[in-house]
């Protein structure tokens, strides 16, 4: 079982209507024929009629198959498709579908490479898919993203970041990826997972990451489809990067955050796994699949829909609300920010986590919040420190040392502590009689009086 839950293409998994001839289409214009994407009226019509198809052999709910094709057809003879470009009919019939059926799943992409791929292998002048042609076209689209995860970091205080721009599953490939991922984020003291702008993919990749904060042999979610049996995703038994149960977990939500990716979203909120920061998600939970339609199209079509273990419901057309609200931008800064208040609070702390805690709140505060300092204060923290000069160019103070590159100084506090850009582990700090410099994790201070030599 692999259920796809996804706004935006993929992989072609279904078949359609008959492809049209690539070259001289009937009833097209020379000037259509000559671009690349141009349609004809029998183009259009064609595509309506698979359209159409589709929906009725396909659709999740049949009850709304009468309203979406007529909406479609008002607008056909309302002359709404009346254009030669593939991309603005694709966009006209994605409204259509969307308003008629209220399903964000409803939509049709102009894509001539993942069309050519569906279609591959087919009888002549027919559209059966290929199946190997598909899988490979999502093959390497995976391998290109890297599965789907895009950016790992540690972050201060060993908050271990995670992004994944799409739930790619490629199997006995895209796992031993999470692995490794997995591996990095067990060894942080908080895990914070970036889904922002991420527009679903397929549940499996998302059956897989769950499955790490929850115990085993636990049902997730069960997929209905018409006429079959439900199909049951149960949280997996064996993982070899091993459970990360109870780590603290913060995972960052958007509007643009869709799909499969609202599932882990829903999951965290469902099952308690964590904190959700952010904004609500996009809202779209149906299974979808994609058929190919001539001359270059992509249909989405919805055939089924999860319900949750605990909600009995799902985040269709509601989306998924965060525990914290904030813009989308804020996101990883409130989590952050968060996490290390937390982290802090905990009992157990080591002096020496606590410290680091405490020098990365200072970090995140000074990200989320940008400190400014008046220029004439700038100024009169220039000058000479033993063996540092600092000098003051295009309101940005710099540090000079002998035999070392020039660093920038950016302020974290309107009382003189600033970073050193490059280094989170290195800040100064001017006080009343001159300058320090401090290190993350060493108690000692090393000061430099004004205009005198260095001394500890």
């Amino acid at each position: 079982m692999n259920p796809r839950l996804l706004l935006l293409a993929s992989a072609a998994l279904a078949l359609t209507a008959p492809a049209a001839p690539a070259l001289a289409r009937q009833g097209a214009t020379a000037a259509e024929q000559a671009a690349p994407n141009a349609l004809s009226r029998a183009d259009r019509d064609a595509a309506l009629a698979a359209i159409a198809a589709a929906v009725r052999a396909s659709y999740v709910f049949p009850e709304k198959d009468a309203a979406i094709v007529a909406r479609l057809d008002k607008a056909r003879q309302d002359g709404r498709y009346d254009t030669g470009d593939a991309g603005v009919f694709a966009e006209r019939v994605t409204e259509d579908l969307r308003a008629a059926s209220g399903d964000r799943h409803m939509y049709m992409l102009y894509n001539p490479a993942q069309y050519a791929a569906a279609t591959s292998g087919g009888p002549a002048g027919g559209a059966a898919m290929s199946e190997s042609a598909a899988a490979a076209f999502e093959r390497r689209a995976a391998v290109r993203d890297h599965h789907g995860l895009v950016a790992q970091e540690i972050l201060p205080g060993n908050i271990r970041y995670l992004k994944i721009a799409g739930f790619e599953w490629i199997q006995d490939e895209t796992g031993a990826v999470y692995d490794s991922a997995l591996r990095f984020l067990k060894d942080g003291d908080a895990v914070i997972i970036d889904v922002r702008g991420n527009p679903g993919g397929t549940h499996q990749a998302v059956r897989y990451l769950v499955s790490h904060f929850m115990d085993p042999d636990v049902l997730e979610l069960t997929f209905l489809e018409g006429g079959q049996a439900p199909k049951q995703s149960w949280t997996l038994d064996h993982l070899p990067a091993g459970r990360l149960k109870g780590k603290p977990l913060y995972v960052l939500i958007d509007g643009n955050t869709g799909s499969a990716a609202e599932a882990f979203a829903y999951d965290v909120q469902q099952f308690k796994l964590g904190e959700l920061i952010g904004a609500k998600t996009a809202g779209a939970a149906n299974n979808n699949k994609f058929v190919p339609v001539a001359p270059g199209f992509m249909l989405s079509v919805s055939f089924g829909r999860p319900v949750h273990a605990v909600s009995q419901a799902n985040w269709d057309g509601t989306g998924v609300a965060p525990t914290i609200e904030v813009p989308s931008a804020r996101a990883l800064e409130a989590a952050q920010s968060l996490a290390l208040t937390r982290l802090a609070a905990a009992p157990g702390a080591s002096p020496e986590a606590l410290a680091e805690y405490a020098w990365a709140r200072v970090t995140v505060e000074a990200a989320s919040k940008p400190v400014s300092i008046p220029p004439a204060r700038l100024k009169a923290w220039a000058g000479p420190y033993g063996e540092v000069t600092i000098s003051l160019r295009d309101g940005k103070l710099w540090m000079a040392r002998a035999e070392r590159p020039l660093r920038g100084l950016t302020p974290l506090t309107t009382d003189g502590l600033f970073a050193v850009d490059g280094s989170d582990r290195l800040r100064a700090r001017f006080t009343d009689t001159g300058m320090e410099t401090l290190w993350r994790g060493d108690p000692d201070v090393r000061v430099y009086p004004r205009g005198a030599a260095a001394k500890r």
